[in-house]
């Protein structure tokens, strides 16, 4: 490479980190106009595609670069997460494993390793390389996180567990900024009002959407200003119905944690609100120094973050039942009247037709959660619940072929044949909503309850039997059936849940009845119920700053 094309690709490569993608883009072809086999320069196009939301596009041109040059560790890395963000979990853990042959002390792919095995649920081998990335990186908070999240999804930890887990991040990344002078200037008067701001990565049509949208839309604007600190990289509709529902839209991508810290402060926030708890991309280490006077953790999942920073988390008293749960969680509880959440399903689908039922129409379990959330003993619960249906099948979301053979070998040593078995790939949303046209009866996941997937089988007329377990995130699902009215549906023990299932097999009128009336009886419950929550929610933002005025 001559010395104009050299400094060319050190451009291409300043503007790539400072996150100025399309001056890179530019820079990065002006070099590959003159040198077509320039690997480097092939990988970093390749993984800017992926970056700008063109992963597909990313992968060839990644692909081409490793035909060149096989010997590139951050190439097969980066190639992993553009596979994984097109739901090809196999490929991405061979990239990384291929990275990690390349270069054994490579951090960010054993933390991306450990993403794809958890995807798969792996959960063993992905906390094996959580601890390796962070025996090779101690300072790497965001791989510290993704262990943290990690244990919610694994049968084996219980909430004391997840909370020391979580105290161990604090003392490791967070407690030193408590040093931080945090006095803030804001006007102690209880009836003012106020300055709401609510940080996420996540404001697009993802998960959090269904729930955030709502409320910001159902904000009384007159005494709560409302500001987003939004962190999206790929921004769509979604990103643009969320920036309408508040009063200030601050996009802060570029801001790293600190600086996000002083311009929450310097923007006045009286209550600030984590969306994103220890899951990807949260801004946690903005929140350990305190840059509003009351702090609020909500909706990620049901726990905690660990951080005395975040003063409160919002929950309803079905998912912390009082007196019982508050030794689990840093932050005060505050429990909301109703539901934690409430729902929106973004779209205007049917609800799915009415399903036959005979000897020729067996009954169709499904579970169309997050394939992480599959175990081995929910792998022992279904195929309980398959053994006292006879003829039944079951419908499982599953994007690894690893991961479908893996149940398929389970369920088939529990005694249910092959062919009652079948599996759905990563799909566009409107397609995933029809999938439920094929299910009865959704089963629910457990230690970690669905909370979207379980809105979204409701809505669209299917029941779900939910079983409550030992943390918050295990009794989700109780607390969403219980605000539909149909607490029988959630179970308290593992034979109380195949019985259950048994028995709305068998009750045909009762099945087409849910069928006909969920979605109605949704649409009038609390759990739909935009205003009504956003009051409840500002009742307790209004609590906790008559509190920190007092």
């Amino acid at each position: 490479m001559d010395i104009r094309l050299e400094h060319q690709f050190q451009m291409a490569t300043q503007h790539h980190l400072a996150g100025r993608l399309r001056p890179a883009e530019i820079l990065y072809r002006q070099v590959l106009q003159a040198e077509p086999n320039n690997a480097q320069a092939l990988h970093l196009l390749g993984y800017l595609g992926h970056q700008s939301g063109h992963s597909a596009a990313g992968v060839e041109l990644m692909r081409q670069a490793l035909a060149i040059n096989p010997a590139l560790p951050e190439c097969h890395n980066n190639l992993g997460l553009a596979l994984h963000d097109l739901g090809q979990i196999d490929a991405a853990v061979d990239c990384y494993r291929q990275a990690l042959a390349l270069r054994p002390a490579y951090a960010k792919a054993c933390n991306n390793l450990g993403n794809a095995l958890r995807q798969r649920g792996e959960l063993d081998a992905a906390i094996a390389c959580y601890d390796q990335a962070l025996a090779l990186d101690p300072a790497s908070a965001a791989t510290h996180s993704n262990k943290i999240y990690a244990l919610y999804f694994h049968p084996r930890y219980d909430a004391p567990a997840i909370l020391a887990e979580s105290v161990r991040w604090q003392q490791h990344h967070a407690a030193a900024l408590a040093a931080i002078p945090s006095a803030h200037a804001n006007e102690r008067a209880a009836a003012r009002p106020l300055r709401v701001g609510y940080v996420s990565p996540d404001f697009y049509l993802q998960a959090e959407a269904f729930f955030v949208l709502p409320l910001l839309a159902a904000h009384d604007h007159r005494q709560f200003a409302i500001h987003a600190y939004a962190s999206v990289a790929r921004p769509d509709e979604i990103t643009e119905r969320l920036r309408r529902a508040v009063d200030v839209w601050h996009d802060v991508r570029s801001l790293d944690d600190a600086q996000l810290a002083a311009q929450i402060r310097a923007d006045g926030i009286d209550i600030l609100v984590d969306l994103t708890m220890h899951m990807g991309a949260n801004r946690l280490l903005t929140f350990a120094r305190k840059p509003a006077p009351v702090q609020v953790t909500w909706l990620a999942y049901p726990g905690g973050t660990g951080l005395p920073a975040l003063d409160y988390r919002l929950t309803d008293a079905r998912i912390d039942p009082p007196g019982l749960t508050d030794r689990h969680y840093v932050e005060q509880s505050l429990r909301l009247p109703d539901c934690w959440c409430c729902y929106d399903p973004l779209t205007a689908a049917p609800p799915a037709a009415p399903r036959p039922h005979g000897a020729d129409q067996p009954i169709v379990f499904g579970s169309l959660n997050n394939p992480c959330k599959i175990n081995p003993p929910l792998l022992a619960l279904w195929a309980a619940v398959l053994r006292a249906v006879p003829q039944s099948r079951l419908l499982v979301l599953a994007y690894s072929s690893a991961q479908r053979q893996e149940i398929g070998t389970t369920l088939g040593q529990a005694g249910v044949a092959a062919e009652r078995l079948e599996f759905a790939g990563q799909q566009s949303r409107a397609a995933y909503l029809r999938l439920y046209e094929r299910i009865d009866i959704a089963l629910d996941t457990l230690p970690y309850n669905g909370i979207t997937t379980t809105c979204d089988a409701l809505w669209m007329g299917v029941p779900v039997l939910s079983l409550s377990g030992p943390t918050a995130a295990g009794r989700a699902g109780h607390s969403i059936l219980a605000t539909l009215g149909l607490p029988e549906l959630a179970a308290g023990t593992p034979e109380q849940f195949v019985r259950l299932a048994a028995a709305l097999a068998g009750d045909g009128p009762r099945l087409a009845d849910l069928r006909a009336t969920l979605r109605a009886r949704m649409e009038r419950s609390p759990l739909m119920d935009a205003p009504r929550f956003a009051r409840n929610v500002e009742a307790a933002y209004r609590l906790v700053w008559k509190t920190w005025c007092g």
